[in-house]
Protein backbone atom coordinates (compact mmCIF):
# COMPACT_ATOMS: atom_id res chain seq x y z
CA UNK A 1 0.00 0.00 0.00
CA UNK A 2 2.65 2.11 0.85
CA UNK A 3 4.59 2.09 -2.59
CA UNK A 4 1.33 2.71 -4.62
CA UNK A 5 0.83 5.70 -2.33
CA UNK A 6 4.40 6.62 -3.27
CA UNK A 7 3.64 6.17 -7.20
CA UNK A 8 0.66 8.49 -7.01
CA UNK A 9 2.61 11.08 -5.54
CA UNK A 10 5.75 11.39 -8.50
CA UNK A 11 5.87 13.88 -10.90
CA UNK A 12 5.61 12.22 -14.12
CA UNK A 13 2.06 10.64 -12.80
CA UNK A 14 0.76 14.02 -12.19
CA UNK A 15 1.80 15.11 -15.31
CA UNK A 16 0.43 12.21 -17.02
CA UNK A 17 -2.88 13.32 -14.96
CA UNK A 18 -3.44 16.57 -15.63
CA UNK A 19 -1.83 17.34 -18.93
CA UNK A 20 -1.70 13.99 -20.95
CA UNK A 21 0.35 14.24 -24.09
CA UNK A 22 -1.27 11.84 -26.65
CA UNK A 23 1.48 9.59 -28.78
CA UNK A 24 4.47 10.78 -25.73
CA UNK A 25 5.58 9.52 -22.63
CA UNK A 26 6.90 11.14 -19.68
CA UNK A 27 10.25 9.52 -18.53
CA UNK A 28 11.12 9.32 -14.87
CA UNK A 29 11.73 12.91 -13.38
CA UNK A 30 15.47 14.21 -12.18
CA UNK A 31 16.76 16.77 -10.52
CA UNK A 32 19.37 18.95 -12.18
CA UNK A 33 22.71 19.05 -11.21
CA UNK A 34 22.73 22.67 -9.56
CA UNK A 35 19.42 21.08 -7.72
CA UNK A 36 17.60 24.35 -8.85
CA UNK A 37 15.53 22.61 -11.92
CA UNK A 38 13.97 19.39 -12.46
CA UNK A 39 14.18 17.68 -15.64
CA UNK A 40 11.16 15.58 -17.22
CA UNK A 41 12.65 13.77 -20.23
CA UNK A 42 9.91 13.00 -23.21
CA UNK A 43 10.07 10.48 -25.42
CA UNK A 44 7.53 9.12 -28.36
CA UNK A 45 5.47 6.30 -27.50
CA UNK A 46 6.07 3.33 -29.62
CA UNK A 47 4.16 3.19 -32.73
CA UNK A 48 3.05 6.93 -33.00
CA UNK A 49 3.82 8.64 -36.10
CA UNK A 50 5.08 12.07 -36.59
CA UNK A 51 3.03 14.97 -37.58
CA UNK A 52 4.33 17.52 -40.02
CA UNK A 53 4.26 21.17 -38.19
CA UNK A 54 3.52 23.00 -41.55
CA UNK A 55 -0.23 20.84 -43.12
CA UNK A 56 -0.40 19.09 -39.21
CA UNK A 57 -0.62 15.81 -41.64
CA UNK A 58 0.81 12.51 -40.34
CA UNK A 59 4.42 12.12 -41.78
CA UNK A 60 7.54 9.78 -41.98
CA UNK A 61 10.10 10.58 -39.98
CA UNK A 62 13.71 11.50 -41.31
CA UNK A 63 15.99 11.59 -38.52
CA UNK A 64 16.15 13.52 -35.07
CA UNK A 65 17.53 16.96 -33.88
CA UNK A 66 19.43 17.68 -31.06
CA UNK A 67 17.50 17.75 -27.37
CA UNK A 68 15.69 20.72 -26.21
CA UNK A 69 14.62 21.82 -23.17
CA UNK A 70 10.50 23.20 -22.61
CA UNK A 71 9.69 25.22 -19.79
CA UNK A 72 7.08 23.88 -17.99
CA UNK A 73 5.19 25.83 -14.27
CA UNK A 74 7.19 25.75 -11.82
CA UNK A 75 6.67 23.12 -8.68
CA UNK A 76 7.68 24.30 -5.38
CA UNK A 77 10.17 26.80 -6.10
CA UNK A 78 11.91 24.81 -8.88
CA UNK A 79 12.20 25.75 -12.42
CA UNK A 80 10.57 22.81 -14.26
CA UNK A 81 11.92 21.51 -18.00
CA UNK A 82 10.34 19.13 -20.35
CA UNK A 83 13.20 17.83 -22.77
CA UNK A 84 12.59 16.05 -25.71
CA UNK A 85 14.56 15.27 -28.96
CA UNK A 86 12.24 17.00 -32.01
CA UNK A 87 12.05 14.33 -34.76
CA UNK A 88 12.24 15.76 -38.74
CA UNK A 89 9.73 14.82 -40.94
CA UNK A 90 9.77 14.17 -44.60
CA UNK A 91 6.07 15.56 -45.37
CA UNK A 92 4.89 14.34 -48.86
CA UNK A 93 3.43 17.69 -49.59
CA UNK A 94 5.34 20.43 -47.54
CA UNK A 95 9.32 18.28 -47.58
CA UNK A 96 11.68 18.10 -44.73
CA UNK A 97 10.49 19.93 -41.91
CA UNK A 98 9.82 19.58 -37.91
CA UNK A 99 7.08 17.13 -36.13
CA UNK A 100 4.58 19.42 -34.48
CA UNK A 101 4.81 18.96 -30.86
CA UNK A 102 0.97 19.29 -28.92
CA UNK A 103 2.85 20.88 -25.89
CA UNK A 104 4.27 23.64 -27.54
CA UNK A 105 3.93 26.21 -30.17
CA UNK A 106 6.46 27.45 -33.07
CA UNK A 107 9.74 27.86 -32.13
CA UNK A 108 8.65 29.00 -28.07
CA UNK A 109 10.79 27.74 -25.41
CA UNK A 110 7.84 27.25 -22.92
CA UNK A 111 5.08 24.93 -22.76
CA UNK A 112 1.52 25.84 -24.13
CA UNK A 113 0.69 25.50 -20.19
CA UNK A 114 3.93 27.46 -18.90
CA UNK A 115 2.34 30.30 -21.00
CA UNK A 116 -0.91 30.54 -20.16
CA UNK A 117 -0.12 30.42 -16.92
CA UNK A 118 2.03 33.05 -17.33
CA UNK A 119 -0.03 35.04 -19.22
CA UNK A 120 -2.83 34.56 -16.38
CA UNK A 121 -0.42 36.42 -13.82
CA UNK A 122 0.71 39.26 -16.03
CA UNK A 123 -2.99 40.68 -16.31
CA UNK A 124 -2.21 40.63 -11.83
CA UNK A 125 1.09 42.08 -11.84
CA UNK A 126 3.68 43.80 -13.55
CA UNK A 127 5.71 41.50 -16.28
CA UNK A 128 9.04 42.11 -14.00
CA UNK A 129 7.00 40.96 -11.26
CA UNK A 130 5.34 37.49 -12.99
CA UNK A 131 9.26 37.19 -14.08
CA UNK A 132 10.64 37.30 -10.79
CA UNK A 133 7.47 35.72 -8.89
CA UNK A 134 8.00 32.47 -11.36
CA UNK A 135 11.42 31.51 -11.62
CA UNK A 136 11.39 33.08 -15.61
CA UNK A 137 12.53 35.93 -17.70
CA UNK A 138 10.19 39.07 -18.82
CA UNK A 139 11.18 38.01 -22.30
CA UNK A 140 9.54 34.25 -21.87
CA UNK A 141 6.68 36.97 -20.44
CA UNK A 142 6.43 39.01 -23.16
CA UNK A 143 6.26 35.72 -25.38
CA UNK A 144 3.86 33.99 -23.41
CA UNK A 145 1.66 37.71 -23.70
CA UNK A 146 1.67 37.44 -27.23
CA UNK A 147 1.03 34.13 -27.77
CA UNK A 148 -2.48 34.76 -25.72
CA UNK A 149 -3.04 38.26 -27.23
CA UNK A 150 -2.63 36.73 -31.06
CA UNK A 151 -4.58 33.36 -30.49
CA UNK A 152 -7.54 35.63 -29.08
CA UNK A 153 -7.37 38.11 -31.79
CA UNK A 154 -7.32 35.35 -34.36
CA UNK A 155 -10.13 33.29 -32.43
CA UNK A 156 -12.66 36.22 -31.50
CA UNK A 157 -15.98 37.30 -32.74
CA UNK A 158 -16.56 40.87 -34.51
CA UNK A 159 -20.56 39.85 -34.82
CA UNK A 160 -23.26 41.63 -32.46
CA UNK A 161 -21.66 44.95 -32.35
CA UNK A 162 -23.88 47.58 -32.33
CA UNK A 163 -22.44 50.22 -30.04
CA UNK A 164 -18.70 51.83 -29.68
CA UNK A 165 -17.04 54.25 -27.61
CA UNK A 166 -13.45 56.03 -29.34
CA UNK A 167 -11.16 57.80 -27.39
CA UNK A 168 -7.58 58.88 -27.24
CA UNK A 169 -4.90 58.62 -24.19
CA UNK A 170 -1.52 59.95 -24.00
CA UNK A 171 0.77 57.02 -23.45
CA UNK A 172 4.44 59.07 -23.62
CA UNK A 173 5.43 62.18 -23.33
CA UNK A 174 5.52 64.43 -26.72
CA UNK A 175 1.75 64.30 -27.20
CA UNK A 176 2.08 60.60 -28.09
CA UNK A 177 -1.59 59.23 -28.10
CA UNK A 178 -3.24 56.11 -28.60
CA UNK A 179 -6.74 56.17 -30.23
CA UNK A 180 -8.68 53.19 -28.45
CA UNK A 181 -12.07 51.80 -30.10
CA UNK A 182 -14.26 50.22 -27.45
CA UNK A 183 -17.73 48.03 -27.51
CA UNK A 184 -19.81 49.30 -25.22
CA UNK A 185 -23.41 47.50 -25.29
CA UNK A 186 -24.99 46.18 -21.85
CA UNK A 187 -24.00 42.81 -23.22
CA UNK A 188 -19.85 43.01 -23.83
CA UNK A 189 -18.01 45.73 -22.79
CA UNK A 190 -14.45 45.39 -24.40
CA UNK A 191 -11.83 46.33 -26.13
CA UNK A 192 -11.67 46.52 -29.65
CA UNK A 193 -8.73 48.08 -31.60
CA UNK A 194 -5.55 49.87 -30.29
CA UNK A 195 -4.63 52.25 -32.83
CA UNK A 196 -0.94 54.85 -32.74
CA UNK A 197 -1.64 58.22 -33.01
CA UNK A 198 -5.19 60.15 -33.19
CA UNK A 199 -5.56 60.84 -36.95
CA UNK A 200 -7.87 59.84 -39.66
CA UNK A 201 -5.77 57.04 -41.15
CA UNK A 202 -5.16 55.42 -37.75
CA UNK A 203 -8.95 55.84 -37.39
CA UNK A 204 -9.95 54.12 -40.83
CA UNK A 205 -7.62 51.09 -39.72
CA UNK A 206 -10.35 49.88 -37.02
CA UNK A 207 -12.56 49.47 -39.77
CA UNK A 208 -10.65 48.23 -41.85
CA UNK A 209 -10.30 45.01 -39.43
CA UNK A 210 -13.69 44.62 -39.21
CA UNK A 211 -14.56 45.15 -42.63
CA UNK A 212 -17.59 46.91 -44.00
CA UNK A 213 -20.46 44.64 -42.91
CA UNK A 214 -19.61 44.78 -39.40
CA UNK A 215 -19.52 49.01 -39.47
CA UNK A 216 -22.94 48.80 -41.48
CA UNK A 217 -24.49 46.94 -38.16
CA UNK A 218 -23.15 49.30 -35.91
CA UNK A 219 -26.24 51.85 -34.25
CA UNK A 220 -24.19 54.02 -31.53
CA UNK A 221 -21.33 55.76 -31.98
CA UNK A 222 -20.05 57.78 -28.81
CA UNK A 223 -17.39 59.96 -29.06
CA UNK A 224 -15.59 63.67 -28.74
CA UNK A 225 -15.63 66.22 -30.86
CA UNK A 226 -12.19 65.55 -32.27
CA UNK A 227 -12.55 66.24 -35.62
CA UNK A 228 -10.75 63.07 -37.86
CA UNK A 229 -13.21 60.60 -35.32
CA UNK A 230 -16.15 63.25 -36.53
CA UNK A 231 -14.82 62.79 -40.35
CA UNK A 232 -14.24 59.10 -39.94
CA UNK A 233 -17.37 58.22 -38.24
CA UNK A 234 -20.03 60.01 -40.90
CA UNK A 235 -17.99 58.26 -43.26
CA UNK A 236 -17.90 54.51 -42.20
CA UNK A 237 -20.76 54.31 -39.54
CA UNK A 238 -23.81 54.93 -42.22
CA UNK A 239 -26.28 53.54 -39.95
CA UNK A 240 -25.36 54.40 -36.46
CA UNK A 241 -26.59 57.35 -34.33
CA UNK A 242 -23.61 59.35 -33.59
CA UNK A 243 -23.80 60.82 -29.83
CA UNK A 244 -21.14 63.21 -28.29
CA UNK A 245 -19.09 62.87 -25.53
CA UNK A 246 -21.02 64.13 -22.32
CA UNK A 247 -17.69 64.20 -20.33
CA UNK A 248 -15.70 66.50 -22.93
CA UNK A 249 -18.41 68.69 -23.60
CA UNK A 250 -18.51 69.45 -20.18
CA UNK A 251 -14.52 69.28 -19.71
CA UNK A 252 -14.60 72.05 -22.18
CA UNK A 253 -17.19 73.96 -20.61
CA UNK A 254 -14.79 74.00 -17.54
CA UNK A 255 -11.94 75.02 -20.09
CA UNK A 256 -13.74 78.15 -20.88
CA UNK A 257 -14.91 78.88 -17.64
CA UNK A 258 -11.33 78.81 -16.40
CA UNK A 259 -10.41 81.15 -19.10
CA UNK A 260 -12.39 83.48 -18.52
CA UNK A 261 -11.45 83.30 -14.83
CA UNK A 262 -7.62 83.52 -15.47
CA UNK A 263 -7.96 86.88 -17.77
CA UNK A 264 -10.18 88.14 -15.24
CA UNK A 265 -7.58 87.35 -12.03
CA UNK A 266 -4.65 89.46 -14.46
CA UNK A 267 -7.23 92.01 -14.99
CA UNK A 268 -7.65 92.79 -11.76
CA UNK A 269 -4.24 92.63 -10.62
CA UNK A 270 -2.99 94.79 -13.08
CA UNK A 271 -5.81 97.57 -12.31
CA UNK A 272 -4.66 97.38 -8.55
CA UNK A 273 -7.85 96.44 -7.50
CA UNK A 274 -7.84 93.37 -4.16
CA UNK A 275 -7.09 89.90 -5.75
CA UNK A 276 -10.71 88.30 -5.21
CA UNK A 277 -10.38 85.58 -7.13
CA UNK A 278 -7.64 84.27 -5.55
CA UNK A 279 -7.52 80.91 -4.94
CA UNK A 280 -11.06 80.15 -6.50
CA UNK A 281 -10.25 77.75 -9.14
CA UNK A 282 -11.46 74.87 -7.58
CA UNK A 283 -14.80 76.80 -6.29
CA UNK A 284 -16.19 77.50 -9.71
CA UNK A 285 -14.60 74.23 -11.75
CA UNK A 286 -16.10 71.91 -9.04
CA UNK A 287 -19.77 71.08 -8.71
CA UNK A 288 -21.87 72.06 -5.94
CA UNK A 289 -22.53 68.57 -4.60
CA UNK A 290 -18.46 68.20 -4.57
CA UNK A 291 -17.35 71.25 -2.91
CA UNK A 292 -15.58 70.78 0.91
CA UNK A 293 -17.10 73.28 3.49
CA UNK A 294 -13.90 75.61 2.74
CA UNK A 295 -15.09 75.96 -0.50
CA UNK A 296 -19.25 76.38 0.01
CA UNK A 297 -18.10 79.10 2.09
CA UNK A 298 -15.36 80.58 -0.36
CA UNK A 299 -18.19 80.43 -3.49
CA UNK A 300 -20.73 82.33 -1.25
CA UNK A 301 -18.62 85.17 -0.73
CA UNK A 302 -17.46 85.05 -4.04
CA UNK A 303 -21.18 85.22 -5.93
CA UNK A 304 -21.73 88.84 -4.40
CA UNK A 305 -19.80 90.38 -6.60
CA UNK A 306 -20.70 91.41 -10.26
CA UNK A 307 -17.66 89.26 -11.99
CA UNK A 308 -17.18 87.64 -15.61
CA UNK A 309 -16.22 85.12 -13.43
CA UNK A 310 -19.64 85.25 -11.81
CA UNK A 311 -21.57 84.95 -14.66
CA UNK A 312 -19.76 82.46 -16.48
CA UNK A 313 -20.11 80.27 -13.24
CA UNK A 314 -24.09 81.27 -13.36
CA UNK A 315 -24.45 79.81 -17.12
CA UNK A 316 -22.21 76.86 -16.44
CA UNK A 317 -24.71 75.91 -13.12
CA UNK A 318 -27.63 77.07 -15.58
CA UNK A 319 -26.75 74.56 -18.44
CA UNK A 320 -26.39 71.33 -16.32
CA UNK A 321 -30.12 71.59 -16.89
CA UNK A 322 -29.60 70.68 -20.03
CA UNK A 323 -28.70 67.09 -19.02
CA UNK A 324 -31.89 66.22 -17.46
CA UNK A 325 -34.41 66.74 -20.42
CA UNK A 326 -35.97 63.54 -21.86
CA UNK A 327 -37.15 64.88 -24.94
CA UNK A 328 -34.74 66.35 -27.93
CA UNK A 329 -37.43 68.76 -29.07
CA UNK A 330 -37.16 70.21 -25.41
CA UNK A 331 -33.77 70.05 -24.68
CA UNK A 332 -33.02 71.17 -28.07
CA UNK A 333 -35.06 74.41 -27.74
CA UNK A 334 -32.83 74.78 -24.06
CA UNK A 335 -29.71 74.41 -25.62
CA UNK A 336 -30.82 77.19 -28.33
CA UNK A 337 -32.08 79.79 -25.60
CA UNK A 338 -29.29 78.88 -23.32
CA UNK A 339 -26.67 79.97 -26.61
CA UNK A 340 -28.68 82.89 -26.75
CA UNK A 341 -28.33 83.90 -23.75
CA UNK A 342 -24.20 83.50 -23.70
CA UNK A 343 -24.25 85.39 -27.17
CA UNK A 344 -25.78 88.25 -25.50
CA UNK A 345 -23.38 88.20 -22.43
CA UNK A 346 -19.53 89.34 -23.71
CA UNK A 347 -17.77 86.65 -22.19
CA UNK A 348 -15.70 85.74 -24.89
CA UNK A 349 -14.27 82.26 -24.20
CA UNK A 350 -18.01 81.41 -23.21
CA UNK A 351 -19.30 82.46 -26.63
CA UNK A 352 -16.77 80.20 -28.33
CA UNK A 353 -17.91 77.67 -26.16
CA UNK A 354 -21.61 78.05 -27.22
CA UNK A 355 -20.65 78.50 -30.70
CA UNK A 356 -19.37 74.62 -30.95
CA UNK A 357 -22.48 73.56 -29.27
CA UNK A 358 -24.55 75.73 -31.81
CA UNK A 359 -21.81 73.66 -34.65
CA UNK A 360 -22.62 70.10 -33.01
CA UNK A 361 -26.59 70.41 -31.99
CA UNK A 362 -27.49 67.30 -34.19
CA UNK A 363 -24.98 65.23 -32.45
CA UNK A 364 -25.80 66.38 -29.22
CA UNK A 365 -29.67 66.05 -29.30
CA UNK A 366 -28.52 62.33 -30.53
CA UNK A 367 -28.29 62.02 -26.64
CA UNK A 368 -31.53 62.30 -26.48
CA UNK A 369 -32.78 60.22 -29.31
CA UNK A 370 -30.61 57.20 -28.09
CA UNK A 371 -32.98 57.71 -24.81
CA UNK A 372 -29.45 58.87 -22.48
CA UNK A 373 -28.28 54.55 -23.21
CA UNK A 374 -25.17 55.35 -24.10
CA UNK A 375 -22.37 57.83 -22.91
CA UNK A 376 -18.86 58.31 -22.77
CA UNK A 377 -19.18 56.76 -18.79
CA UNK A 378 -17.72 53.26 -19.80
CA UNK A 379 -15.30 54.44 -22.45
CA UNK A 380 -13.68 56.70 -19.34
CA UNK A 381 -13.80 53.69 -17.09
CA UNK A 382 -12.01 52.12 -19.67
CA UNK A 383 -9.82 54.52 -20.11
CA UNK A 384 -8.73 54.78 -16.30
CA UNK A 385 -7.86 51.23 -16.62
CA UNK A 386 -6.18 51.12 -20.10
CA UNK A 387 -4.20 54.01 -18.11
CA UNK A 388 -3.40 51.89 -14.61
CA UNK A 389 -1.84 48.56 -16.96
CA UNK A 390 0.59 51.32 -17.97
CA UNK A 391 1.46 52.67 -14.63
CA UNK A 392 1.12 48.90 -13.00
CA UNK A 393 4.63 48.61 -15.55
CA UNK A 394 5.39 52.36 -15.39
CA UNK A 395 5.41 52.77 -18.83
CA UNK A 396 6.06 50.77 -21.58
CA UNK A 397 9.25 51.29 -24.16
CA UNK A 398 7.45 50.44 -27.47
CA UNK A 399 4.09 50.53 -28.87
CA UNK A 400 3.98 47.30 -29.92
CA UNK A 401 4.56 45.98 -26.30
CA UNK A 402 1.80 48.53 -25.02
CA UNK A 403 -0.34 47.06 -27.76
CA UNK A 404 0.32 43.11 -26.31
CA UNK A 405 -0.34 44.59 -23.16
CA UNK A 406 -3.95 46.68 -23.18
CA UNK A 407 -5.37 43.81 -25.44
CA UNK A 408 -4.66 41.49 -22.63
CA UNK A 409 -6.33 43.26 -19.96
CA UNK A 410 -9.47 44.62 -21.61
CA UNK A 411 -10.01 42.87 -25.09
CA UNK A 412 -11.62 39.76 -23.30
CA UNK A 413 -10.00 37.61 -25.87
CA UNK A 414 -10.72 33.82 -25.94
CA UNK A 415 -7.44 31.63 -24.74
CA UNK A 416 -6.52 27.84 -25.80
CA UNK A 417 -8.45 25.07 -23.78
CA UNK A 418 -6.17 23.00 -21.27
CA UNK A 419 -6.98 19.70 -19.74
CA UNK A 420 -6.20 20.92 -17.01
CA UNK A 421 -6.56 24.80 -14.91
CA UNK A 422 -3.38 25.54 -13.47
CA UNK A 423 -4.47 28.78 -11.85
Amino acid sequence: MENVFLAAMELTTILNQCYPQPGFVYLKARFRADKKAIEVPVRRRKGSKAVCSRCEKPAPGYDTLPARMFEFIPFWGFVVFLIYARRRVQCAGCGIGAEKLPWCEGKHHSTKAHMLFLAHWARKLSWKEVAESFLSSWDRVHDAVEYVVEWGLEHRSLEAIFAIGVDEIQYAKGHKYLTLVYQIDRECIRLLWVGKERTIESFRGFFAVIGEKVAADILFVCSDMWKPYLEVINEKCVNALHILDRFHIMAKMSKALDEVRAQETKRLLRDGHQPLLKKSRWCVLKRKENLTAKQQVRLRDLLRYNLQTVRAYLLKEDFQQFWTYNSPAWAGKFLDFWCHQVMRSRIEPMKKFARTLREHRELLLNYFEARKEFSSGVVEGLNNKAKLVMRRSYGFRTFRVLELALYHSLAKLPEPTLTHKFF
